[in-house]
């Protein structure tokens, strides 16, 4: 009989309630049987609304429910090395959201402590499983735009309403939460994507700014790199742009032809050869981190290998803090 991988939920915000929570019950094998927040009313009304047995508000008694044998955090980052490291250390593994950290010295620090107590990490780059990139990943290594030579990263956004709001902002752009503001977010899930399909980012440059003024944290953000082959990248991100430059999209440029996708919006990937302009809509399931959580669930059932652990997230965090000029 299977092992039955029974889950405990470090956090219960926005990102569980359709993204990755229902997913742990879907998969075959696997439950939620325990949820966790600071917040004990919202705690208790997670566990309610999600058919959840039990709740608490301190994490050290979720690790200590000898029916939880498997963590997921979904806290802010500035919390994920300390969950992550008492979870491994009382001999349960771990799935915890992206970015792995808010610094890349607290992506070591969990790779250690993995590696001493022998418990996996697994990090929610689950952009890397679903469909969409999976098409995009196959149109690039099948040849069809030609030997790469160019990659380029396109984001502007305009600001979020919550963005004006000076005694309450968003803990995104809270750099002692987040571990920077907008970018520290969103930009990993690029970076690692790319880094997937060219190898891991060897060198980088970046400048970063702050132009509107609505928080402390960066705001734009400008960066270029460069792969092993020699292969050269660059990046740009606003999150102060006008909305009618709001942009979500990656290039990658061959010498036969180029391929465009977006990341965030999931827009139809564009195709360009000398054949002429190919649109290819490729749906996505409706819970986005069902592929790996699956992966996760089989692996922990010890029926595969996942590849998506906190050695492979940590480059992402890499590349970040040197545009932003933490290293």
């Amino acid at each position: 009989m299977d092992k039955q991988i029974k889950w405990g939920f470090i956090g219960c915000g926005e990102v569980t309630e359709k993204k990755s929570g229902p997913a742990f019950s879907l998969v075959p094998g696997s439950s939620v049987v325990a949820v966790m927040g600071r917040n004990a009313k919202r705690a208790s009304s997670y566990a309610e609304r999600h058919g959840i047995a039990r709740w608490y508000s301190d994490a050290q008694e979720l690790l200590d429910d000898p029916e939880v044998n498997a963590i997921y955090i979904a806290t802010p980052p500035s919390s994920h090395a300390t969950y992550a490291i008492m979870a491994m250390k009382a001999g349960k593994p771990v799935y915890v959201e992206k970015p792995l950290a808010s610094t890349y010295e607290e992506c070591l620090r969990i790779n250690r402590i993995s590696k001493e107590t022998g418990m996996p990490c697994f990090v929610a780059y689950y952009r890397r499983y679903l469909p969409y990139f999976q098409r995009v990943k196959q149109i690039v290594e099948q040849g069809s735009i030609g030997k790469v030579v160019g990659v380029q990263i396109r984001f502007a956004a305009p600001p979020r309403d919550l963005d004006y709001n000076k005694t309450q902002l968003p803990w995104r752009v809270q750099k002692d939460i987040a571990g920077g503001g907008y970018f520290y977010d969103l930009a990993p899930h690029q970076l690692d994507l790319l880094q997937q399909l060219f190898g891991p980012i060897l060198h980088v440059n970046g400048f970063c700014s702050n132009r509107a003024g609505l928080y402390e944290t960066e705001d734009t953000v400008s960066a270029s790199f460069q792969f092993p082959d020699g292969l050269p990248g660059s990046g740009t991100w606003c999150f102060c742009a006008h909305e009618s430059a709001k942009t979500d999209r990656i290039q990658i440029i061959g010498d036969q032809g180029q391929i465009s996708f977006s990341v965030f919006t999931y827009e139809p990937i564009e195709l360009i050869t000398e054949e002429g302009r190919q649109e290819i809509v490729i749906p996505n399931p409706p819970h986005v981190q069902m592929p790996l959580i699956k992966e996760v669930v089989e692996h922990l059932q010890g029926k595969r290998i996942c590849q998506m652990d906190c050695v492979s997230a940590t480059p992402a965090n890499w590349v970040m803090d040197k545009i932003l000029g933490k290293l």
